[in-house]
Parts: structure tokens; C-alpha cells; sequence
């Protein structure tokens, strides 16, 4: 079973997970050229990164400076690509797709008397951009940012914002993510979390699993 029965809300990471992170490299393949892909690859990893690094430094920004900072790394490592599209990518990140099952997911898992919501790294204006453009607002109990706890994921402060948004205890949360660090914390806090393996990438975190692995979101509902 992949819902436990004491489950009382279903809480999904945002980028990667809902929102295809790389969809906005997708729409300006053609004017960034054969290095799209490593292009994308390269902005976000450094904006996990920027992350990490700050979080372990006990110095906060908003996502979305990261974002932008990524993004600009990116360019430097990729010269040949045309600096001019800066603007489009950004604006294309405001907007990313959501995966084609997202909707359906979320409204099956809301019919079963479950409350749903976002629990990310994205600041709130990032975040309030992503769901209107997917129009996914009326499928979401909540949306919860990091930047309330003015730190990133995986610490535990930023888990606690669940808990404290809904009043529930950690055992009654299933938490999905497509990101295998962000299920390594959550399962150390108490989480009940699945992993959406889109890629059937190796296992890691081995003592920090998963209590599922799936291929798409729509196996949990």
C-alpha cells in the first residue's frame, strides 16, 4: 500500500517533482544550440548547489537569486550560448510545465479525503507563478515555502513547516519527491516518503529510504 491508512495529507516537492525543471531549456532549444542539455544539467545543479552550500554556511537567499545565479553560471561554462535568451529562460522558469499526470493525481488523492500541498525550496513568488500557470490552485490545500524557515531543504526546519501549516504529526504525512536527497531528509524526519524515480536511477541514502519507489505519480493514487 502506498498511502498508508494513517496518512492525512500528501505533501509533493515542487521542482523535478510536479514541474519539469527542464522544460524551460525546451522551449529555447533551437536558440541555445546542441549544448541544451548540458546547459540545463549545468543550471540546475549549481542551483541544488547554491543551496547546500549556503544552508551549511547558516546564510539564506531566495531561490529565486539562486536561480538567477545558476543561470548565469551556466552561461559562463557554455560561452557559445547566446546571453540575450537570459530573460526568456528566466521567464520560462515561472512557467514550467507540470507533468501530464499532476492534475489528475492530485484530485484522485483530494477525493480520497486527503489534503494536498507543496512543501519547496522556491520562494513564495515562484512558487504562486508555478501552480496559477499550471492552474493548479484548486487541487492544493497548501503551498509552503523554505523561505518561511529562511533555510533550504533537507533541514529540519524546513519539514516543520508541514506539520505546523496543517497540524498534523510527521507520521501522517506522505511526502513525494522525484529528488533522492530531499527523500533522504524527509524519511529522517519522520516523513512517510515516496519516491518518483522517473529516470530508474540507483538507489543512494541507502539508511534513508524511501517507503516506496514509483515511476510517475499517477501509481499513487
Amino acid at each position: 500500500m502506498i498511502i498508508p491508512s494513517r496518512t492525512k495529507a500528501v505533501i509533493f516537492d515542487a521542482y523535478g517533482t510536479l514541474f519539469d525543471v527542464h522544460s524551460a531549456v525546451t522551449r529555447h532549444m533551437a536558440a541555445i544550440g546542441p549544448d541544451a542539455a548540458r546547459f540545463s544539467e549545468v543550471w540546475r545543479a549549481k542551483q541544488l548547489e547554491y543551496s547546500w552550500v549556503l544552508s551549511l554556511a547558516g546564510r539564506y537567499e531566495t531561490f529565486w537569486t539562486l536561480t538567477e545565479k545558476a543561470l548565469d553560471y551556466a552561461f559562463a561554462r557554455f560561452p557559445d550560448v547566446d546571453r540575450s535568451i537570459r530573460p526568456l529562460l528566466l521567464e520560462a522558469y515561472r512557467s514550467l510545465d507540470a507533468y501530464p499526470e499532476v492534475r489528475g493525481t492530485l484530485r484522485a488523492l483530494r477525493e480520497q479525503g486527503l489534503r494536498t500541498g507543496i512543501l519547496s525550496n522556491g520562494d513564495p513568488g515562484m512558487l504562486n507563478a508555478a501552480v496559477a500557470s499550471a492552474g493548479l490552485a484548486d487541487d492544493l490545500d497548501v503551498v509552503l515555502s523554505v523561505d518561511a524557515a529562511q533555510v533550504f531543504k533537507t533541514s529540519p526546519r524546513t519539514y516543520e513547516l508541514v506539520l505546523r501549516a496543517l497540524s498534523i504529526a510527521a507520521n501522517e504525512v506522505v511526502f513525494v519527491s522525484s529528488n533522492r536527497w530531499d527523500i533522504a531528509g524527509a524519511a529522517a524526519f519522520g516523513f512517510d516518503p515516496v519516491w518518483v524515480n522517473r529516470l530508474g536511477l540507483p538507489d543512494e541514502y541507502l539508511e534513508l529510504a524511501p517507503r516506496t519507489v514509483v515511476g510517475s505519480l499517477s501509481e499513487l493514487a
